[in-house]
């Protein structure tokens, strides 16, 4: 097999890239920091079949992408460059971008606190017995751990924040995390990005449901129709509540004025005779309280019926 040159390499990525640019609309922008060669490869398998995951450096892939885009003359690719930034991969897929999202977190393993690594997370060594001699309780003394020797090994006393997210791991944490066996950190792919046909968006999106996008829209149609009420602007949100008013303000010059039609006659009825509420009202009191009896009846009869009697009390029993 004949080796290929640098030169040659380059050909082939750009060739492959500008491929998967040509068959797939939806690419996840995935950031690979201590991701290893076998993780990487874990991966790969575990999305084999509708999606491909591809690296590489980031001015080889802007440079393909650039090109492909004035050759194709599709503007839309030119929204991938922004997000080649860091140590970062493309996940080409024709699946679900959630599912493949979800797919590519089960993939994380643990990893020790190495000396000068930025903390992803906030470290806490929980209480407990150490399982190490007394003579190791210089480690707990120098980052300030409250300890105790009980039955010839050190205890924590209570739990300790070791490390805060963002900190830098120093020597003296990690020698103590890696003594007492504590991998704290978890790497794997981290979806940046998504992109789909031209569009690209953070990946919080791909955790909408369908009630979350209701609630935005029912959310936004009253704000449409808060604005459109207050400046008398008419639109398909507001007719409604529009119409309700129109119809109050008519009522109203009905009731101030001689006008009338058949509507505001049994309006102006009510103001000229109160008594009149009282009596439209009382059926409906009536029905509620009739039917509330009847209930109460049905119940008081449940509980009065007496239970059937038993062979056994009548003294012989079903083969006697």
């Amino acid at each position: 097999m004949v080796k290929l040159s640098k030169a040659d390499k380059k050909i082939a990525y750009d060739a492959k890239l500008c491929q998967l640019l040509d068959d797939y609309s939806q690419i996840l922008i995935v950031a690979a920091d201590n991701v290893g060669s076998t993780q990487l490869q874990n991966i790969r398998h575990g999305l084999r079949g509708d999606s491909v995951v591809l690296m590489g450096k980031n001015t080889m892939m802007k440079r393909s992408v650039r090109i492909h885009s004035e050759k194709t003359g599709n503007k839309a690719f030119l929204n991938l460059i922004p997000l080649l930034q860091g140590n970062v991969g493309l996940i080409f897929t024709k699946g679900d971008l959630k599912e493949v999202s979800e797919e590519v977190a089960k993939y994380k393993v643990g990893a020790p606190a190495r000396v000068g690594l930025v903390a992803p997370i906030d470290v806490v060594v929980p209480p407990g017995n150490t399982g190490l001699d007394p003579s190791q309780t210089s480690f707990f003394q120098v980052l300030n751990i409250p300890t105790k020797i009980n039955k010839g090994t050190v205890e924590i006393i209570t739990p300790v924040e070791l490390i805060k997210k963002g900190e830098k791991v120093g020597s003296s944490e990690a020698a103590l995390l890696a003594k007492l066996g504590i991998r704290p950190f978890s790497y794997g792919l981290v979806v940046l990005s998504a992109y789909d046909n031209g569009s690209v968006f953070s990946p919080e999106v791909l955790d909408l449901t369908e009630d979350d996008l209701v609630e935005k829209f029912a959310a936004g149609v009253s704000m449409i129709a808060s604005l459109s009420l207050a400046t008398s602007y008419p639109t398909l949100a507001a007719a409604p509540h529009m119409f309700v008013n129109a119809y109050k303000n008519v009522l109203a010059v009905a009731v101030a004025t001689a006008y009338s039609y058949p509507e505001a006659e049994k309006v102006k009825e009510f103001l000229e005779d109160p008594s009149k509420f009282a009596f439209a009202a009382a059926p409906v009191t009536a029905a509620a309280a009739s039917s509330g009896a009847s209930a109460a009846a049905k119940e008081e009869e449940k509980k009065e019926e007496p239970a059937e009697e038993s062979d056994d009390d009548m003294g012989f029993g079903l083969f006697d």
